[in-house]
């Protein structure tokens, strides 16, 4: 038998992309990115949202942090650059960095001990 009748192997796709544990990941980590390449949060929540609902619910409540994190963060440095104008926004945009990072590395740490998140719909930590 050659290789020409030989049919081909399925293609397998990247677990990374895959909901789960290391699609989870990948997202906290597009994020972090974020404060140096803006473009990575925006691939990150897409992930997001491709694949919520399609996971145990322990990691759908990772899902939802997430989400609730890129928005909440984009709120509060939108509203911090609006601030800019009265001297705040410098002090209000480094607390929501704070919050993202906090947020994030929290994530990361409960998802490394495989526990859901507490509170996935929570404004604060």
């Amino acid at each position: 038998m050659t290789n020409q009748d030989q049919a081909p192997e399925p293609r397998q796709t990247d677990r990374w992309l895959e909901p789960g544990r290391t699609n989870l990941q990948v997202i906290y980590i597009l994020y972090l990115a974020s404060f140096v390449i803006g473009l990575t949060g925006l691939i990150g929540i897409v992930l997001a949202y491709l694949n919520r609902g399609k996971s145990e619910p322990w990691l759908e409540s990772h899902y939802t942090w997430a989400i609730r994190t890129f928005w909440i963060g984009l709120l509060g440095s939108f509203i911090s650059f609006l601030l800019f104008f009265l001297v705040i926004g410098m002090f209000t945009i480094i607390l929501v960095a704070i919050w993202f990072i906090v947020r994030i590395v929290v994530g990361l740490q409960k998802l490394g001990r495989n526990e859901p998140i507490d509170n996935p719909q929570s404004w604060l930590l």
